[in-house]
C-alpha cells in the first residue's frame, strides 16, 4: 500500500446569527485520526492543499472521487463528512443558512450516529426559520449527544420563535444545570420570565401569515383588524422588495406599562421588531392612520431583516420602514429641516448605530434624515438597486460592498453614493 500523510484532526468554529446575542458555537471533530489510506500519495497532497486554504468545494470534488472508488473505506468516508462539515460551518459563519443545511445533511448521511452534523443542521435550519425540520435535528442531535448547552440552548431558541415561551424556558434551565454560570442563558431565562408573565395572560389569535397575542383590554376585533393590516401589508412591502417571507410572523400587542417593563424599550418608541413584532397599542379601541402606519412600518423590518438576516445600518433599516409607514400616514420633516439649514446633520456613524439609545430630538433627527436619504436613494437608483443592495448585505458584505457591488454598472461607488445623499439633504432640505 503506498503511504500516504495525514492531515490533522479538523476543528471548526463559526459565528451564529446576530439575533444569537454573544454566542459562539464550536464544533471540533474529536477522536478521529483522519488518514486517506487508499488515496494515492499526489492527490492525498492536494487534497491537503486545498483544505489548508479552505477550499473545501474542491476539496470535496477529490473526496467525492475518492469515495465512489473506496465507499466501504471508513476513514475515506469519514473525511469527506467532516470537509463536508467544515464547508457547512463556514456557510453558518456567512448566515447561508439553506446550504449550510445542505452541506450538514450530507455528513450526516455519511455518519447519521455523529450528533456535530445533526446539531449543525439544526442551527443552519433554525437560521433559515425552517423551525420543524429544526426541531428534528436538534433532537436527532440530543439523542446521539445528549443534552449539551448547545442543542438545549437551539431548542429553546426555536420554541420562543415560534411562541412556546415554556418549552423555551424548560430547554433553557436545563442547559443551566448543565453550566449554572452561562451569562447568555441566565439572561435569556430571566427575559422570557417577564414576558410569560406578561403573555400568559394575553388573548391569542392567527392569520394565513402571522399570529397576534394581545393584551386583554384590547378587543378581538380589534385584534383582527390588525391582522388584516398586516396581511396587506405583506402584500404591499412585498411587492416593493419582491420578497415574500415563508416563516409564521408573531406579533405581541401590549399595554405601555407592559411594553417598557418587558422590553426596556425608550418611552418615544412606537413599536420594536426583534424578531416578534412588539406594539405598545393595548387598550385603544379602533385602527387609526396612525397605526396603520406603523404596522407597515414595523413589518418592513421583517423584511429588511430576512433580506439583510441583520446587516443593516439601522438609517437604511428605518429609511425603508418609514417609506412604507409613509404611504399610510405623513412622516414630519421639520427636524432634519432645521438640522440642514444650521449645518447639524447627524454624521454616518451615528446613523449606522442603533437609535434606542438616542435622546428623543435625536432620535427625531435620526429617523427624518435617515427616512430623507433613503427616500432619495430609491428615487435616483429605483427599488430595484436597493434591493440588490439588501441581498449583497445578506451575503455578509460590508455596507461599502454592497453599495458598491450594486452600482457597478452605474459606474460609481459607495463613497459617491453617499456623498450624492448628503448633498441633496443640504441642497433640498437647508435651502429654506
Amino acid at each position: 500500500m503506498i503511504p500516504v500523510k495525514r492531515f490533522p484532526v479538523a476543528v471548526f468554529s463559526f459565528l451564529l446569527p446576530s439575533i444569537l446575542s454573544l454566542v459562539t458555537f464550536l464544533v471540533t471533530v474529536a477522536g478521529q485520526d483522519c488518514a486517506f489510506a487508499a488515496t494515492p500519495a499526489p492527490l492525498q497532497e492536494n487534497i491537503d492543499s486545498l483544505l489548508a486554504k479552505g477550499e473545501y468545494e474542491r476539496a470535496l470534488e477529490q473526496l467525492e472521487k475518492t469515495y465512489n472508488l473506496f465507499p466501504l473505506d471508513p476513514v475515506v468516508k469519514g473525511n469527506l463528512a467532516i470537509t463536508y462539515g467544515l464547508l457547512g460551518g463556514r456557510q453558518l459563519e456567512r448566515k447561508q443558512f439553506d446550504e449550510a443545511a445542505v452541506s450538514f445533511d450530507r455528513a450526516r448521511a455519511l455518519e447519521p450516529d455523529n450528533p456535530e452534523y445533526h446539531l449543525g443542521r439544526g442551527i443552519a435550519l433554525y437560521g433559515g426559520k425552517h423551525y420543524d425540520d429544526a426541531r428534528f435535528s436538534l433532537e436527532q442531535a440530543r439523542l446521539f449527544g445528549g443534552d449539551t448547552v448547545t442543542v438545549l440552548f437551539f431548542l429553546g431558541k426555536v420554541c420562543y420563535d415560534t411562541g412556546n415561551l415554556d418549552g423555551a424556558l424548560d430547554y433553557w434551565r436545563k442547559g443551566l444545570a448543565v453550566d449554572p454560570d452561562n451569562a447568555e442563558l441566565t439572561r435569556l431565562v430571566a427575559k422570557t420570565v417577564r414576558e410569560a408573565a406578561v403573555e400568559g395572560r394575553m388573548g391569542k389569535e392567527s392569520s394565513s401569515r402571522f399570529d397576534i397575542s394581545y393584551d386583554v383590554k384590547t378587543e378581538s376585533r380589534l385584534a383582527d383588524d390588525i391582522l388584516d393590516i398586516l396581511e396587506t401589508a405583506y402584500s404591499r412591502v412585498g411587492s416593493d422588495f419582491d420578497y415574500y417571507p415563508d416563516a409564521r410572523i408573531p406579533v405581541i400587542v401590549y399595554t405601555k406599562q407592559d411594553f417598557r417593563a418587558t422590553t426596556a424599550g425608550p418611552d418615544w418608541s412606537g413599536g420594536i421588531y426583534d424578531g416578534k413584532i412588539r406594539l405598545p397599542i393595548g387598550g385603544i379601541r379602533e385602527v387609526s392612520p396612525q397605526l396603520k402606519a406603523v404596522l407597515h412600518h414595523e413589518y418592513t423590518h421583517v423584511v429588511v431583516r430576512e433580506l439583510t438576516k441583520g446587516n443593516c445600518p439601522t438609517w437604511l433599516n428605518e429609511g425603508l420602514a418609514q417609506v412604507e409607514e409613509q404611504k399610510e400616514a405623513d412622516i414630519p420633516l421639520d427636524a432634519v429641516t432645521k438640522a440642514a439649514q444650521q449645518g447639524t446633520l447627524l454624521p454616518m456613524t451615528t446613523l449606522e448605530a442603533p437609535f434606542l439609545s438616542l435622546g428623543a430630538k435625536d432620535a427625531r433627527l435620526a429617523y427624518q434624515q435617515s427616512y430623507a436619504m433613503t427616500k432619495q436613494l430609491i428615487a435616483v437608483y429605483g427599488w430595484h438597486k436597493v434591493k440588490e443592495i439588501l441581498v449583497n448585505l445578506g451575503q455578509r458584505m460590508s455596507f461599502g460592498e454592497a453599495v458598491t457591488k450594486a452600482m457597478k454598472d452605474y459606474g460609481i461607488g459607495n463613497d459617491e453614493v453617499l456623498q450624492g445623499l448628503l448633498e441633496y439633504l443640504k441642497k433640498d432640505y437647508g435651502s429654506g
